[in-house]
């Protein structure tokens, strides 16, 4: 389950602006490998949307089904914004619901039966 924190504003490729909601996990243990000690966080993801500002603002608080996953990208540099510190990162947060992957292998064996 993950809930709608708050929206975000972006820009496509074309630079039309959309909104974006940014979803949250709920509380996760992790080990910090500097340490060893474990701590709770809570992972967050982007999610395009095509929804007015309204209309993503009034989901805030919603809760939908799915997940939170670590994506493997190339490296890339990234800006902690509290600190200023750049880090090196080779990875992503997306949202995921596993209904959705459900759906779509039942449209492809509909499609294999009519073939």
């Amino acid at each position: 389950m993950v809930t709608v924190k708050e929206i975000k504003t972006a820009e496509n490729s074309q630079g039309e602006k959309f909104y974006g909601l940014i979803v949250q996990s709920g509380a996760v243990p992790v080990k910090s490998k500097r340490t060893g000690r474990v701590y709770f966080t809570a992972k967050t993801a982007f999610v395009a949307t095509t929804f007015d500002e309204e209309t993503a603002t009034s989901l805030i608080g919603t809760q939908f089904e799915g997940t939170i996953r670590k994506i493997p990208t190339d490296p890339y540099e990234y800006t902690i914004e509290e600190t200023g510190e750049v880090i090196e990162l080779a990875h992503r947060w997306e949202y995921f619901d596993p209904a959705l992957d459900l759906e779509e292998q039942i449209v492809d064996i509909a499609d294999i039966m009519q073939a």
